[in-house]
C-alpha cells in the first residue's frame, strides 16, 4: 500500500546519514543539558493523544464481487472537518486504475464504517482529501501552525498492517472500528525530502500508517506520515518522513477548507498547576504581608489617636483646674472688697461684691468638679483607640453586592492551556445567587459555583467555574471517547437544571447532581481557559463593544 516505503539506495544513504546526525544531535543535547541545565521538554498527556486519536480513521480500498466486498488495501487518515479526511495520495492510487473499487472510511469508534469520495488529490506533495458520502460526523483534529522544534517529542497514530496481522484481523477486523496504534519518537535534525517539505522523525510507522497524523505533545497535527527509510537488510528502519504543515496548509486552502488551527506553545497542565500553586502561595504571602502592614498601620494610628485624646484630656484637666484656682482668687478678692465697702457704709456695693464672690466660688467649684479625672483621661484614650480600630475594620468588610453585575472577562494566556478552543475575551453577567447572563443557573458545591456542559453535537465536556470573590472564571474542557460521552449524556438527562432565581437549595441540588458527570471525567482536562473579570463600567467603550460581541453564552458561562 505504501509505495513510498522503498527508495532503494537513496533510502539507505538517507538512513546512514540520519543515524549519524541523530547520534550527533543526541550528544549535543546531552552536552547542552549537562552544561546549561536545560529545562526538560513538554511530555504528552495520554488524554491529549487519545483525544486526537478519535479523529483518526482507517482508509480502506474495497472491491465488490459476487460474494461481497473484499479489502485490497488500506491506509490511515484524520478528519479536518466533521466530513472531510486528509490522507496520502498514494493510499488512493488503486482507485485511479480500477472503476470497480470503492473508498471506505472506518472511524476509530462507533459501530460501522462509511463510504467516501475523493475531493482533491495532489500527487506532487502526496496529499489527498476525501469526503464522507453518508450521514456521519467525525471528531476533528487541530493543526499546529507554529514551529516544530528539532528534538521535540512527536507521536504517530495510525493502523500499521503488521499489527493487524499480529492480531489476526480478518476482513471484519479491517472494516470495523478499531482504536489506532500510537508510537512515540522525536523530530530528527529537521531534514526534509527533495520532492516536498517533510519532517524527519523517529516515531515508528509501518505499511498502513500512510496518511495518518504526526502529533505534538498536545495532540495537535504537525504533519502527515508518508513513508520511511529502508535498512540495509530490507526491513523498516528507525527514520520516517511526514508531509509538513508547509505543504498541508496550502493544500487545504486550495481545497477551500478552513481547519481548526492553533499556534499556542504546548504546555502541560502539570506545569500550569505547579505555577498556579506557586502563584497562590506568593499571593497569600503578599496578602498576609499587606494585612500585617495594615494591622501595624492601624495599631500605630490607634496609639496616636489614644495619645492625642489623652493629651487633650490632660490639657482640659489643667485648664479647668487653673480656671478653678483663678475663680477662688476672684472670690477672695471680691470678699475682701465686700468687707471694705461694708465698713465704709457702702451697702449696695458691698452686696454686689459679695454676690460676685459667691459666684466666683461656685464657678471655681464647678470647674474643679468638671475637670477630667485620671480614669477619664485613660478612658478617652481607650475610646479614641477603639474608634480608629473599628473604623478600619468596617472598611475591610465588602458589600454583599460588590461582586454582582456585568463583567468583561479577559483571557489570561499565561495561566491557560489551549489547543483547540477560541480564547477571546468574553462578557459575563453575574448575580450573587449564581445566575449567569440572566438565564443559566450555576450549581453550588464545596468547591464553589460551577456548570457542566454536555453537548449533543460534539465529544467535549466543559466545566466552567466562577469565583465571585476573586472574579476569576475558569473553563476546563475534556475531549472524550464516544462511550464516555454517551454515559455523560445519560447522567445529564437524569436531571433538570433549575431556572435562575430558584434559590440556594436548588443551586446546591444542581451541584450535587452534576457530581455524577464529574465522576466520569478524567483526572486532568485537555484544555484550561482562565479569565480575570473586571466590572464592565471600568472598560473603555470600544473594548466594551468588542466584549459584547464575544458575550458568554449560557452554556459556556
Amino acid at each position: 500500500m505504501d509505495a513510498g516505503m522503498s527508495f532503494g539506495n537513496l533510502g539507505r544513504r538517507i538512513a546512514r546519514l540520519a543515524r549519524g546526525m541523530a547520534a550527533a544531535l543526541l550528544l549535543a543535547l546531552v552536552a547542552t543539558g549537562s552544561l546549561l541545565g536545560g529545562a526538560p521538554a513538554v511530555r504528552a498527556d495520554t488524554a491529549d493523544i487519545n483525544a486526537t486519536a478519535r479523529s483518526v480513521v482507517r482508509v480502506v480500498i474495497v472491491m465488490r464481487d459476487a460474494s461481497g466486498y473484499d479489502v485490497i488495501g488500506h491506509g490511515t487518515g484524520f478528519a479536518v472537518t466533521p466530513k472531510l479526511i486528509v490522507t496520502n495520495a498514494h493510499v488512493l492510487a488503486p482507485l485511479m486504475d480500477d472503476d470497480r473499487l470503492r473508498l471506505g472510511i472506518v472511524p476509530a469508534q462507533g459501530r460501522t464504517g462509511y463510504f467516501a469520495r475523493i475531493v482533491r488529490i495532489a500527487g506532487d506533495v502526496d496529499l489527498a482529501l476525501v469526503e464522507l458520502t453518508e450521514d456521519a460526523s467525525l471528531p476533528v483534529s487541530t493543526l499546529y501552525s507554529g514551529r516544530v522544534e528539532d528534538g521535540q517529542d512527536v507521536y504517530a497514530v495510525g493502523y500499521p498492517a503488521n499489527v493487524d496481522q499480529a492480531l489476526g484481523l480478518g476482513l471484519n477486523g479491517l472494516t470495523s472500528p478499531q482504536a489506532p496504534v500510537k508510537t512515540r519518537g522525536q523530530v530528527s535534525a529537521g531534514r526534509t525530502s527533495a520532492d516536498y517539505d517533510t519532517i524527519l522523525h523517529t516515531a515508528a510507522i509501518g505499511v498502513g500508517n500512510s496518511g495518518g497524523p504526526l502529533l505534538d505533545p498536545c495532540g495537535r497535527v504537525v504533519g502527515v506520515n508518508a513513508f520511511g527509510t529502508i535498512s540495509d537488510n530490507g526491513s523498516d528502519s528507525e527514520f520516517y518522513f511526514a508531509v509538513s504543515m508547509r505543504e498541508l496548509a496550502p493544500f487545504l486552502r486550495a481545497a477551500g477548507v478552513t481547519p481548526s488551527t492553533s499556534a499556542t506553545k504546548c504546555r502541560s497542565l502539570a506545569d500550569l498547576d505547579a505555577e498556579e500553586t506557586a502563584r497562590n502561595l506568593r499571593e497569600d504571602a503578599e496578602r498576609r504581608a499587606r494585612l500585617a502592614a495594615a494591622a501595624n498601620e492601624r495599631s500605630l494610628a490607634a496609639e496616636k489617636a489614644a495619645r492625642i485624646a489623652e493629651l487633650e484630656a490632660l490639657d482640659e484637666r489643667e485648664t479647668l483646674m487653673g480656671l478653678a484656682g483663678l475663680m477662688v482668687v476672684f472670690a477672695m478678692m471680691s470678699g475682701l472688697g465686700a468687707v471694705y465697702l461694708l465698713d465704709n457704709r457702702r451697702r449696695e456695693q458691698a452686696l454686689a461684691a459679695g454676690a460676685f464672690a459667691g459666684f466666683s466660688l461656685l464657678a471655681a467649684l464647678a470647674a474643679w468638679l468638671a475637670r477630667p479625672s485620671v480614669s477619664d483621661v485613660i478612658a478617652r484614650g481607650d475610646d479614641a483607640q477603639r474608634a480608629v480600630l473599628t473604623k478600619r475594620s468596617d472598611a475591610r468588610v465588602p458589600s454583599p453586592d460588590v461582586d454582582r453585575g456585568r463583567f468583561l472577562c479577559r483571557f489570561l494566556p499565561d495561566r491557560s492551556r489551549v489547543t483547540v478552543s477560541n480564547s477571546n475575551d468574553l462578557e459575563l453577567q453575574w448575580n450573587q445567587d449564581g445566575c449567569v447572563n440572566g438565564r443559566t443557573q450555576y450549581g453550588l458545591s464545596s468547591d464553589g459555583w460551577s456548570r457542566i456542559l454536555v453537548p449533543e453535537g460534539e465529544q467535549t465536556i466543559s466545566v466552567s467555574r466562577y469565583d465571585p470573590a476573586r472574579r476569576m472564571l475558569r473553563t476546563d474542557r475534556y475531549f472524550l471517547d464516544l462511550n464516555t460521552m454517551n454515559a455523560a449524556r445519560e447522567a445529564r438527562a437524569s436531571y433538570q437544571a433549575p431556572a435562575c432565581g430558584a434559590g440556594e437549595d436548588a443551586a446546591r441540588d444542581l451541584g450535587d447532581q452534576q457530581e455524577a458527570i464529574r465522576q466520569l471525567l478524567p483526572e486532568t482536562p485537555n484544555e484550561r481557559l482562565v479569565y480575570r473579570c473586571e466590572p464592565a463600567a471600568t472598560i473603555p467603550a470600544e473594548e466594551e463593544t468588542a466584549g459584547a460581541e464575544n458575550k458568554a453564552s449560557g452554556e459556556n458561562g
